[in-house]
């Protein structure tokens, strides 16, 4: 059976770095990138350890062997991340339901991932409620970016309930900006 919880322990945060690397756009040619979806950010040990200080990092566990994470990146430590920068820079532009996304109390999905063997469950969606029902009180949304030629990551946050604020070109990549509200309330906003 599947548990969902807050990464505690650097053998979660190791695990999902071992998971991350194994999907990152890297290591996986583009005809696997097409058919399985991949990773765009890489986090170190240390920052892992700064991002689950501050908001939940959730994990999937299948007994100890890990099914997939869904990082939250703080606003705070946007600038561990300097790969993001062009999405910074987008969402100062976005709007969410007529409001400044600005004017909304929001973190930033880090990043999620579920390992090949654990596909087709709804980990992802589940994992996003993970890191939703752990949340410090006070937050609306959580926002990401996918990329484009992902379509099989934006299809999965789309079906989720996430909705698309924004596209652009940034990073070599072409990027949907997506939210999602935390709590039912928020959605009504």
């Amino acid at each position: 059976m599947i548990r969902l919880q807050p990464a505690a322990e650097d053998r979660h945060f190791e695990q999902i770095l071992a998971l991350q690397a194994r999907y990152h756009a890297s290591a996986l040619p583009a005809e696997a990138q097409a058919r399985e979806g991949f990773v765009y950010a890489r986090h170190s040990l240390p920052l892992l350890r700064r991002m689950a200080a501050q908001l939940p990092q959730a994990v999937a566990l299948d007994g100890e062997a890990l099914a997939g994470y869904c990082l939250a990146l703080p606003l705070a430590l946007s600038g561990e991340l300097p790969a993001l920068a062009p999405m910074f820079e987008q969402l100062g532009r976005c709007r969410y339901r007529g409001r400044p996304l600005g004017e909304r109390a929001f973190f930033l999905g880090g990043q999620v991932c579920v390992d090949r063997p654990w596909r087709g469950q709804g980990l992802i969606g589940r994992l996003y409620d993970c890191v939703a029902r752990h949340a410090p009180p006070g937050f609306e949304l959580c926002v990401t970016e996918i990329a484009l030629r992902n379509p099989l990551s934006l299809r999965a946050h789309l079906r989720i309930g996430f909705e698309e604020l924004a596209r652009y070109a940034g990073g070599g990549e072409e990027w949907s900006v997506v939210a999602r509200p935390l709590r039912a309330e928020a959605a009504a906003r």
